[in-house]
């Protein structure tokens, strides 16, 4: 999978997108990140990327001169499965969003800033709107950064125990249940018998029932769905 994110920030997205498990799909050639600075497509002197909103109004607009050249110049060596745009009010992402795009062969985000992007960048180029909860945050970077981690940790082969991104919370609709590690007794918190007992059946059957009470409690609204 190739991923090429559209920022005005690129300095926020270096950290995030060179460690861990994305470095570790980088390593093994299963990703490649790439980080474009919109600025660098900017033909005004001073290598603005931002101007005033018509009609006026609080706050700066990333003009559509910069994002067009960087996107079409990108688009003349690589076809993009989807365009994708971090905003507010996109769509919030799913892990379901997640898995359908891990599927992918190549993906552009584009980080908005300000107030957002000129709404004719979305009409002309954008596929998909990714917001990443009810909140506003400074820039899209940070959560652009959010949804590589969250998808490429499902390419094959990125996770080394694949059944484990299996199994996560979501992936069956539900919460995951609790989990622990040795030792058996902690401070007098005992272990649950059952994870003891080495019959997988039972405890396949606990973990279901508490997959299933977690999600009563913490997040009812999926059961809903």
């Amino acid at each position: 999978m190739r991923i090429d994110i559209l920022t005005v920030l690129p300095q926020l997205l270096e950290g995030p997108l060179k460690e861990s498990i994305l470095k570790r799909a980088a390593d093994k050639g299963l990703v490649e990140i790439h980080i474009h600075n919109i600025r660098d497509y900017s033909t005004h002197s001073n290598k603005n990327v931002d101007d005033y909103q018509y009609g006026g109004g609080a706050g700066m607009v990333l003009s559509p001169q910069p994002l067009s050249d960087c996107i079409e110049s990108l688009q003349e060596s690589v076809k993009y499965d989807e365009i994708i745009y971090m905003t507010p009010d996109g769509k919030i992402l799913e892990q379901k969003d997640c898995n359908e795009l891990s599927l992918k062969g190549n993906l552009m985000i584009i980080c908005g800033h300000y107030k957002g992007i000129d709404h004719r960048i979305r009409e002309m180029y954008v596929t998909r709107e990714i917001s990443i909860g009810s909140f506003v945050l400074t820039g899209g970077e940070l959560a652009a950064a959010v949804t590589v981690d969250s998808i490429v940790r499902l390419i094959p082969g990125v996770i080394n125990d694949e059944t484990s991104a299996l199994t996560d919370s979501f992936q069956d609709g539900l919460l995951a249940p609790p989990v622990y590690t040795r030792p058996a007794d902690f401070k007098g918190h005992k272990v649950p018998e059952v994870l003891l007992s080495g019959d997988q059946k039972k405890i396949d059957a606990w973990r279901e029932e508490q997959a299933l009470k977690n999600t009563q409690e913490r997040r009812p609204d999926l059961l809903k769905d």
